[in-house]
């Protein structure tokens, strides 16, 4: 959210000053995040728990990117060898996920067989 202050008022200008200045004192009162954070954790901990069981997270809670998306877990993609090779461009590979590329399809539209370019 981005306010252009040059385009308001001087009434307008005291009410936005005024609702920072709560704000800013509502932050102040409030706890350190690790402080928070150790506090729940030693919680759950107590009752038998993991953060991770009870928030669903990878990582301490309140970390962006982290929680755990319902339903299956799909893990990430790893390097994988590649098991097919171009024989006329050696530096044309494919790992046998995904799309088939364009220069395999064009080999396998023209009769010949996947298996003759597997990398042995």
């Amino acid at each position: 959210m981005s306010i252009d202050i040059n385009s308001l008022s001087a009434k307008e200008l005291e009410s936005l000053i005024s609702k920072a200045k709560k704000r800013k004192t509502t932050l102040a009162k409030r706890k350190p995040i690790a402080s928070v954070r150790k506090k729940l954790a030693s919680l759950a901990k107590a009752e038998g728990y993991t953060i991770e069981e009870l928030f669903g997270t990878k990582g301490a809670p309140g970390r962006t990117g982290t929680t755990a998306k319902a339903g299956k877990a799909r893990k990430s993609g790893g390097k994988v060898a590649p098991k097919y090779r171009d024989p006329a461009n050696s530096a044309n590979t494919w790992t046998g996920r995904g799309k088939q590329p364009r220069w395999l399809a064009a080999y396998t539209s023209a009769g010949r067989k996947l298996e003759d370019f597997l990398i042995k």
